[in-house]
């Protein structure tokens, strides 16, 4: 059997989302699960049209049956409902398969999150001479002061930057567009990173040499925007040379922004505006962290507990 059905499906898909201005990171995530999904369908000779909830099941079981995640799982199951939704609103199918076949369970995550002596020292431990050090001590400072992703640090342009109203411009997820307040002591790694340290970044290195990217607010040492591998591996270095127990990652980062704001007496429903999630139910995961550390805190100190 030919692949164009398939081939039609996805493609379509793609519009969809182009259209809806999906992020390209979900695009592409798309695109290789249902690339997968489709090659085993086709090898059993279902045409998209064809398929049933119990398709979907099968499919489902034998990913879990190959020891993937549940979450691992639970993401390709959305591409799939995304897929067959696509299919439903052109008029292709009656109703989406996928729908019907429930979520495989995810186990308990409770985000690592360091203390606050911890995020401190890491940060401090950061030195504020020469570009790439300016530039690591104000990614790491704004990543802790705002809680923002790897992919919203690494996507900021130099203009998000309001000075006089200490604020920041974020596009997070779903394009959805933030105004978030920037500490003091973040704001001040900000502005010697860029008055003194960027330019530096962003100057060509050899004669004939096209400069760096004049609208990325972090840039490499060849003055290319950073990736989020990048942010990744250095703040993996700088958790090194603080001695960080577990080390460090940007959504460690994230995790003890939240945290931290809770511990201080922030409500929940600020703390989802600031962190940019669609749901509180998202963000309640702050609350089992805070319970956690409360019943530690019992069991240590209670003389009954």
């Amino acid at each position: 059997m030919s692949r164009s059905a398939w081939n039609d499906a996805l493609a379509l898909l793609e519009d969809d989302l182009s259209r809806r201005d999906a992020a390209p990171r979900t695009r592409r995530a798309y695109g290789v699960d249902l690339a997968q999904f489709a090659r085993w369908a086709d090898e059993r000779h279902l045409q998209p049209q064809a398929v049933g909830p119990r398709d979907v099941r099968r499919y489902i079981a034998l990913l879990s049956e190959g020891s993937a995640a549940p979450s691992t799982t639970a993401r390709k199951l959305a591409a799939l409902r995304a897929l067959f939704t696509s299919q439903r609103e052109h008029g292709l199918i009656a109703q989406n398969p996928a729908d019907l076949v429930s979520t495989p369970r995810r186990s308990s995550y409770l985000p690592r999150v360091l203390k606050a002596k911890e995020a401190a020292r890491l940060l401090d431990a950061i030195p504020a001479d020469g570009p790439l050090n300016q530039r690591d001590r104000a990614l790491f400072e704004l990543a802790y002061s705002c809680g923002l992703r790897a992919e919203e640090l690494v996507s900021l342009k130099a203009a998000d930057i309001d000075y006089d109203g200490e604020q920041l411009r974020v596009e997070g997820k779903g394009r959805k567009t933030r105004y978030l307040p920037v500490g003091e002591v973040a704001m001040a790694a900000l502005r010697l990173y860029v008055e003194r340290g960027r330019n530096g970044l962003a100057a060509p290195t050899t004669p004939g040499e096209r400069a760096g990217d004049p609208e990325a607010l972090f840039l490499s040492k060849t003055g290319k925007p950073l990736g989020t591998s990048d942010v990744r591996r250095r703040l993996r270095a700088w958790a090194i040379h603080a001695q960080i127990p577990g080390g460090a990652t940007p959504h460690a980062l994230r995790h003890s922004f939240a945290t931290h704001l809770l511990d201080g007496g922030a409500d929940l429903r600020s703390i989802q505006e600031l962190l940019g999630h669609a749901s509180v139910s998202t963000t309640q995961v702050y609350t089992r962290v805070e319970s956690a550390r409360l019943r530690s805190a019992y069991a240590r100190s209670h003389p009954r507990a």
